[in-house]
């Protein structure tokens, strides 16, 4: 308790005690200055900075929201017995098995706006006309186009979970719903969703943590462009501390950062005690 009390506990506190002051990433080239809680009130009114708020919570909301969709509905197709299945719950775990750095190549490669897989494929079945620059937008387009890609690596954690939640789940309950004539929606309603509600509700936390902290994928296939339209919290983190040295700044970026992931991961806490949920 006491090493783990040292490793996350020491960090935290020395990240808050930076936060308030006016500290360079090079102690040497000048003394830290106090200036208390300056470095908030400068993020809150930093329309730059509120912006990758925006951004940060966008991705999350967004991805949180793929994820367990394809996640859910992968789970529940490798659940059923068919031919080869061992193998198909294989291939589905290589994206995530992946590295973020070959996912991100990959997919600013097949968004190439001259030669890249979509453009190809969509003007191949004429839903677009000409070749578009998909990372080029300067408004949510792009996120978008990079939730996508990180979607696609992975959501098949949530597969994963949601697929041992179901295995969880015993074949009798299910015939004896079909006995009884329930039809698809309502076993899903009744049986399903509340067997595997204990491994969403984990997928969930998991993903919200990931999505309110992403970095690698922004930085490697935007680098927080167009126009910062991609720029997230933790951008504007390593954007002060490495790229303008003002590590009191970055500090203070961190902690509210943290701060906003604390508030939604007591929120699922205090949901899954007032529902009486375990698993």
């Amino acid at each position: 308790m006491l090493v783990v009390a040292g490793i996350v506990g020491f960090p935290f506190i020395k990240t808050i005690y930076t936060s308030l002051f006016n500290a360079p990433l090079i102690a040497y080239t000048r003394k830290a200055e106090w200036v208390g809680f300056e470095n908030f009130i400068y993020a809150f009114i930093n329309p730059s900075f509120m912006g990758g708020v925006f951004h940060t919570i966008y991705f999350s909301l967004l991805s949180i929201s793929l994820n367990i969709l394809l996640g859910v509905l992968t789970a529940m197709l490798l659940n059923q017995k068919f031919f080869g299945r061992a193998f198909v719950r294989t291939l589905v775990i290589l994206p995530w098995a992946l590295p973020t750095v070959v996912n991100a190549v990959l997919w600013r490669w097949i968004y190439n706006p001259t030669y890249g897989a979509l453009n190809a494929l969509l003007t191949q079945l004429h839903i677009i006309q000409n070749y578009r620059d998909w990372l080029g937008s300067a408004g949510l387009s792009t996120m978008t186009m990079v939730v996508l890609a990180d979607t696609w690596k992975n959501y098949p954690l949530v597969t994963i979970l949601v697929l041992a939640g179901l295995q969880m789940i015993p074949k009798e309950i299910y015939e004896a719903v079909k006995v009884d004539g329930a039809n698809w929606w309502n076993t899903f309603w009744r049986i399903t969703l509340p067997g595997v509600r204990p491994a969403l509700l984990v997928a969930l936390v998991l993903k919200t943590i990931d999505g309110l902290r992403v970095f690698d994928i922004v930085y490697l296939m935007t680098a927080g462009g167009p126009a910062s339209a991609t720029k997230t919290i933790s951008f504007y983190v390593y954007q002060e501390a490495f790229g303008f040295l003002r590590l009191g700044q970055a500090s203070a970026f961190s902690v509210i950062n943290v701060t906003i992931i604390f508030v939604f991961v007591i929120f699922y806490i205090k949901f899954i005690r007032s529902e009486g949920i375990s698993g």
